[in-house]
């Protein structure tokens, strides 16, 4: 009888647990090598605790395997770096840069220089500042900055009261052919004064601190003053017009100049340019200035000066008479009689008002061969007010 033999039972199967979505992975480590463990700590980020970053409910529910997981790039696109982060080249600076020196600011690390008492050219205006050059050059305006090296206030009260002088001594009986002797007598030492100072540095130093307050920086080195200018061109008017047209081309330079500037820094940049350094805002305050002073002298001050005995006769006759009239020949051509054209009184004086402001406007927006507009627009206002009343007055 043969015995059959005993069934080999079947190798078990073994099944390791698997951490599933229901069970909790908590104490199960799968087994694994030593580069693979190094790898997974050097990538595996750093848990991040309840109290350290505080999340919403939605990521307190979430399962802790995804936990563990390292998170992916963000797929958003990286911002580009805006331009004012850029690294500008050195030795350039930006309109804040240079504020930030004069204010005093720290020094910042893309290149802002520190404070150095300089002027910056950025807060000129954009049609060219009076004063661009180093604001140290003149102790008084680093120590008035606004009223007397940006506003150039002792300098414009000095220019506008030449004018109030010029109508007092009007009402005084003084004559022109009395002026401008005196005028030439105070022009020479000035000059000889100016270009000392020119010449003589410890000089140039002293006379700075003393007139500075009426200088511009332009002026301490590379120009001469101002005021030789101006005496200039009040001589010139002086000694080679009539007494009324000399007088208001003085008045036009004192006071319309003054408005075009004053106005032309206010509201230019709003404006059309003219040309370089001159607007439209500018222009037209000058106008308007010239319109109102001539009806002012023609129309008030020089009637009432003669009501007071004031001599406008012969060798000081002026050439405006109060009368204006179309050439003869004009007259005759249109079939009038020149009776017929003229006019007078206060239309006369209208129209040479409104003459004068055009004037002193287009005098002080040229530029005549770079020269000073205190010698220019004198000269210019006079050519023009004598040209104006050779065709259609009695001069």
């Amino acid at each position: 009888m043969t015995t059959r033999p005993a069934p080999v039972p079947a190798t078990p199967r073994v099944i390791s647990p698997t951490p599933s979505a229901e069970g909790s992975s908590e104490g199960y480590f799968p087994p694994t090598t030593r580069s693979a463990s190094k790898r997974q700590h050097s990538d595996r980020p750093q848990p991040l605790t309840p109290s350290s970053n505080p999340s919403n409910d939605s990521d307190q529910n979430s399962d802790p395997d995804e936990a563990r997981r390292s998170r992916s790039r963000s797929r958003s696109v990286p911002r580009r770096a805006s331009n004012r982060n850029l690294r500008r080249p050195a030795g350039k600076l930006t309109p804040k840069d240079s504020a930030n020196a004069l204010n005093g600011a720290p020094k910042t690390p893309n290149g802002t220089v520190p404070p150095n008492g300089y002027l910056s050219p950025f807060s000129a205006s954009p049609f060219g500042s009076r004063s661009p050059s180093p604001l140290g050059l003149i102790p008084l305006h680093k120590n008035w900055r606004r009223a007397i090296h940006k506003h150039e206030i002792p300098r414009k009260i000095l220019h506008v009261s030449i004018g109030f002088v010029v109508l007092a001594l009007y009402a005084r009986g003084l004559q022109t052919s009395q002026i401008h002797g005196p005028l030439l007598y105070a022009l020479v030492p000035i000059t000889s004064v100016d270009i000392l100072r020119r010449n003589w540095p410890p000089f140039n130093r002293v006379y700075v601190r003393v007139m500075g307050a009426f200088m511009r920086e332009a002026e301490v080195h590379d120009k001469y003053n101002g005021v030789i200018w101006y005496l200039l061109g009040a001589w010139a008017a002086t000694r080679f017009f009539p007494k009324d047209v000399g007088v208001m081309s003085i008045i036009l330079l004192s006071w319309c100049d003054t408005a075009a500037s004053t106005v032309g820094r206010w509201l230019g940049r709003y404006t059309p340019r003219v040309r370089k350094g001159k607007s439209l805002a500018g222009s037209l305050a000058a106008f308007t200035v010239g319109v109102t002073s001539a009806a002012l002298f023609w129309g008030l001050w020089a009637p009432w000066c003669e009501s007071k005995g004031v001599e406008s006769e012969g060798a000081n006759a002026f050439a405006f008479q109060g009368v204006l009239s179309l050439p003869q020949r004009i007259s005759g051509m249109l079939g009038w009689t020149q009776q017929e054209t003229e006019i007078g009184g206060g239309v006369a004086v209208g129209v040479m008002s409104v003459v004068a402001g055009l004037v002193a406007s287009v005098a002080e927006a040229i530029d005549v061969g770079g020269l000073d507009d205190n010698v220019t627009i004198p000269i210019l206002c006079g050519i023009g007010l004598m040209g104006f009343l050779k065709v259609f007055g009695s001069a």
